[in-house]
């Protein structure tokens, strides 16, 4: 385990010493995240996911005879699209990156994708995109976009059936007002609504303002058995659940993923009953990734598994083409994501490396139980929680 746990310095300090004989190649990867903004809570778990599958990696050195990885963290801000094409510009054509983690929120990825990594030539694997709209029949991505996390679409009919086997037939919802809010609320009104639910009021709201009271008032005086806040903790979705409580508006809520993180745990029992999913590995999984990361970081915090496969599968991919061009490994992500081949689980990756060293085929598993069911689209399960003394206790998986 010691080996292991020395790697998120390795992953992010420059290989300079790795290429013995000049047989060895530097392979740059850009961990894509926002480290700033809305969900930097979360992403302060998910950044070290991604960069402890590239430390194993390097420990192996089973990729590309010999290569090291470097990962270069750049911010999405989660929010602003300008920033975040920037950003991901910087990591093409300044860093020279030779594939992408990333980005995250739905937004800023779409907008990063389109104008910058695609017309780049760039393959980029988002470990919570989740928009219905990032999907390949949706974007002309040329094959260049994959994602770890399922698409929102599942999640609407996920959310429905929590709440319908509590017995919830009414609800308010508020979205934060982008591409991901307004996905998810509209595939779950189209789910709720068809299995008899009914939705009070389904209204946006922006993130980043101080006072939310007019807001709550609003969904207050439509009301409902719950309030669903499909929105980021770390800013609007977290102000609103303070309101609604200091207000006596809503006691308890529904929580999406992009609510889901330790940040929680500021309301204490104030919030106990409220209830939530987020993509999240089986508990067989979800134990021997734990086990795995030894306590380096949160490894059962949405997103975080899904952060290592993203890693994983570029390394992979490259290792299944030979090559680490993303022109040549693109075509590869499908591959080595699914059946036939090996199973390989997270911690296995040097094995995987060396299967597909010799010809071989993997199908690679992961942290998060991998399965691209469609052209970059995953399958993926969700964790059910409720809220407990503060604390998301996981009650089932859908």
């Amino acid at each position: 385990m010691k080996k292991l746990l020395i790697g998120t310095a390795l992953a992010t300090s420059v290989a300079a010493s790795a290429f013995a004989g000049g047989h060895g190649k530097e392979v740059t990867i850009g961990v894509f995240l926002g480290f700033t903004g809305p969900i930097e809570s979360m992403v302060a778990e998910m950044g070290p996911g991604a960069e402890f599958a590239i430390s194993e990696v390097n420990e192996s050195g089973a990729l590309l005879d010999s290569a090291k990885v470097t990962a270069i963290r750049a911010d999405t801000t989660c929010i602003d699209s300008g920033a975040a094409q920037a950003a991901i510009e910087r990591l093409i054509t300044a860093d020279g990156v030779d594939g992408v983690v990333g980005g995250d929120c739905s937004g800023v990825t779409g907008a990063a994708l389109m104008n910058v990594a695609l017309p780049n030539g760039m393959v980029m694997v988002s470990p919570s995109a989740t928009s219905p709209g990032l999907s390949h029949n949706n974007n002309e991505d040329k094959g260049l976009f994959f994602r770890t996390a399922p698409s929102d679409a599942r999640q609407g009919v996920v959310m429905t059936e929590v709440l319908m086997d509590q017995g919830i037939k009414s609800v308010a919802v508020t979205y934060t007002n982008n591409d991901y809010g307004k996905g998810l609320a509209d595939a779950f009104q189209s789910a709720y609504e068809a299995a008899g639910g009914t939705i009070t009021i389904n209204a946006p709201h922006e993130e980043g303002k101080a006072d939310y009271s007019s807001e709550v008032a609003a969904l207050a005086s439509a009301g409902g058995e719950r309030l669903v806040v499909a929105g980021y903790v770390d800013q609007g979705g977290g102000a609103i659940i303070q309101a609604s409580l200091d207000s006596g508006a809503f006691d308890t809520f529904h929580f999406p993923d992009g609510m889901i993180s330790d940040t929680l745990t500021k309301f204490g029992s104030d919030i106990d009953g409220s209830t939530g999913q987020h993509p999240a590995p089986s508990t067989e999984l979800a134990d021997s990734f734990t086990a795995l990361v030894g306590g380096a970081f949160n490894a059962t915090s949405p997103f975080v598994p899904e952060s290592y496969d993203a890693a994983a599968l570029i390394m992979l991919a490259m290792q299944a083409a030979d090559s680490k061009d993303p022109a040549d490994y693109k075509d590869h992500i499908m591959k080595v994501a699914n059946a036939p081949g090996t199973k390989i689980g997270a911690g296995e990756l040097a094995k995987g490396l060396e299967i597909l060293r010799g010809g071989g085929d993997i199908d690679y598993v992961g942290a998060s139980g991998v399965e691209l069911i469609g052209p970059g689209e995953a399958s993926g399960t969700y964790r059910e929680v409720v809220m407990k003394g503060g604390e998301a206790t996981t009650v089932a998986f859908r």
